[in-house]
């Protein structure tokens, strides 16, 4: 029973992460308009971390982090390489567009789980991951890609970093109990020091701060690197890599819509057609989990 709630309770924070990260590529391409891509990133990321640290003094949590190493190796790929990546690509790419690029990461992650976690996909999964494969083959559209090159070969690259992090996180797991908040608070910490270096060897001109750019700001760090990056990671605690990467795939479709309606990035049908495939690979995901807990498959 308490296997079935600490279930439940990751998928339904997989949810609540896909919305936030998923509309949040609209507000980072907002507050591209004010920010330059490093130094937002940078300080979306430290910021984010010195709240999530005054979360663990006021829950008189224990500070000292419990694997340093592993928790740099997250934080270089989780936040230097995925997210710096990520806000760079957005400045020349659309929202829509990139936000699904980077969600490439399940790709990855389903072949680093299959050879170095060893988490095999069975059954009706395989169906899942055709259909999600397919869906952002359509979304991708590389018969017609838009955007500069530069800008798509950096949000792919941003999901391969995310995907090393995924599974690096998932190997701290299997050694023992890993509190969530302490190590997105310290993996965001020490993945916010190459970002201030790479915003001081790139500065060019100083943030332009209004109400908008300020509440841009406050969103990322409060919502889309704080809160939604620990459900993340408590879900990736719970549930098979795979899986965990299967279910991200709701984020990018959220951008896409985000984007169309607030940002006028409006979908073609190739766009259309694989959000709607990958809505299937989804459904087919959830069902398959809810017959394994009512016993009709195995896992």
């Amino acid at each position: 029973m308490r296997d079935r709630r600490a279930e439940a309770l990751a998928i339904g924070a997989l949810i609540l992460m896909a919305l936030v990260w998923g509309y949040n590529w609209v507000v980072m391409k907002v507050a591209l308009r004010f920010f330059e891509p490093a130094a937002f990133a940078a300080m979306r990321m430290f910021f984010g971390s010195l709240v999530l640290f005054a979360v663990i003094i006021v829950t008189r949590r224990a500070l000292r982090p419990k694997s340093l190493p592993l928790f740099f190796v997250i934080g270089l790929f989780q936040v230097a390489g995925s997210t710096g990546l990520a806000t760079w690509a957005l400045e020349a790419g659309g929202a829509g567009k990139t936000a699904v690029l980077v969600y490439t990461m399940p790709v990855w992650l389903l072949l680093m789980s299959w050879f170095i976690l060893n988490e095999r996909l069975m059954g009706f999964q395989w169906v899942a991951v055709c259909l999600a494969l397919g869906g952002l083959i359509f979304v991708l559209s590389p018969w017609h890609l838009r955007g500069t090159l530069l800008s798509q070969l950096l949000a792919v690259a941003s999901g391969i970093c995310w995907a090393v992090a995924t599974i690096t996180a998932k190997i701290l797991a299997r050694r023992g109990s890993v509190d969530v908040l302490s190590l997105s608070a310290w993996q965001m910490l020490l993945g916010s020091v190459p970002l201030v270096i790479a915003a001081v060897v790139t500065y060019h001109a100083a943030p332009i701060w209004t109400p908008a750019s300020l509440a841009a700001l406050l969103f990322n760090v409060i919502m889309a690197s704080g809160v939604a990056l620990m459900l993340w990671f408590y879900a990736v605690k719970i549930l098979p890599a795979g899986t965990a990467g299967l279910g991200s795939l709701a984020a990018p479709v959220v951008g896409v819509v985000s984007a169309w309606i607030q940002l006028g990035e409006r979908p073609d049908a190739y766009e259309a057609t694989g959000m709607i495939l990958v809505v299937g690979a989804l459904a087919v995901l959830a069902m398959r989990q809810l017959a394994v807990r009512r016993g009709f498959v195995g896992v």
